[in-house]
């Protein structure tokens, strides 16, 4: 059984069991998320107005990989480089 979910304006499709990494979440570590399902997926069947709740167990939180930001416009002698890391949070999807 399959969920599609939203979390921070972004919607993942998530299964008992999986790890995924979202948005920075205001929780500690070992917290429970209950997150309402957009649709879920049972085999061939599919719900868009699921009930129940999806749980997500936090794991921890740390830093993604750097993204460079650089604006250039050309002949202009205009450069701007800048970068920055990502706040995310690590969860284990507990129960669809």
């Amino acid at each position: 059984m399959q969920a599609l979910i939203k979390i921070s304006d972004k919607q993942f499709l998530v299964g008992k069991g999986e790890e995924l990494a979202i948005p920075r979440q205001a929780a500690e570590v070992g917290d429970v998320l209950d997150v309402k399902p957009l649709a879920t997926i049972d085999g061939e069947s599919t719900s868009m107005e699921p009930s129940g709740n999806v749980q997500l167990k936090v794991l921890g939180h740390y830093k993604d990989e750097k993204v460079i930001v650089f604006k250039k416009k050309r002949r202009k002698r205009y450069q701007k480089r800048n970068g920055h890391r990502q706040q995310m949070t690590k969860v284990e999807v507990v129960s669809v």
